[in-house]
């Protein structure tokens, strides 16, 4: 089976920003990745993630959180809204809402998200200045499973670029989203192809429990 003929995944894309991760993954599903991106869907109107896949066709939702009273009844919303589309994966490609145990418990096993670090190091926010005020000489980027504890899924995927004595957080964050770009396809690409599962809380490929370098 070529990678033209292959069924492909259907999936549901999150974003709240610029959409660079959304944008590498429509460009690989362009070439051989196997996968529907059946809908983005942005809780900000202003998302320019949103401007880029309807350049590629792509249908886009938009669900505002300040239009529900609270987290619980916009994680329902939300969770209709993508069920709506039956996606086999949900792609968190820089969604910046912090997301309720029961909306995670619900796509189990079914949703990736990638963060700007070298985790379990500098969880959350303003990784790259965290980076640096700690003296790292390394930092990165993880492809991991989303479970209810933030950014402490099981890792599928990292990658790691040196941090140079002149590095700012800007041209630090510049050579972590390039390896962004280049691990988040590669991640999907392998739940695709059924290699890459969630079992008993661990991230298996093909079988093997994957581990930190």
């Amino acid at each position: 089976m070529t990678s033209t003929d292959r069924p492909r995944l259907p999936i549901v894309v999150l974003l709240s920003g610029s959409g660079s991760n959304l944008q590498a993954i429509i460009d690989a599903a362009r070439t051989d990745l196997p996968v529907e991106i059946r809908a983005v869907i942005s809780n900000r109107a202003d998302a320019y993630g949103l401007e880029r896949a309807r350049l590629a066709g792509i249908p886009t939702r938009l669900l505002s959180h300040t239009d529900y009273p609270d987290r619980p009844a916009f994680d329902a919303a939300l969770r209709t809204l993508i069920d709506s589309y039956r996606p086999d994966l949900v792609v968190l490609a820089g969604f910046m809402r912090i997301l309720s145990d029961d909306f995670v418990r619900h796509y189990e096993g079914r949703m990736l998200n990638i963060h700007p670090s070298l985790l379990p190091r500098h969880r959350g926010l303003d990784t790259h200045a965290r980076a640096l005020e700690a003296g790292d000489r390394e930092h990165g980027a993880t492809v991991h499973f989303v479970t209810p504890e933030l950014d402490s899924g099981p890792m599928v995927l990292q990658a790691r670029v040196a941090v140079e004595p002149s590095d700012s957080p800007e041209s630090l964050a510049s050579r972590v989203l390039e390896q962004e770009h280049r691990i988040y396809p590669q991640a999907i690409r392998w739940f695709a192809e059924g290699r890459l599962k969630l079992e008993a809380g661990r991230a298996l490929l093909d079988g093997h429990r994957i581990s930190a370098e």
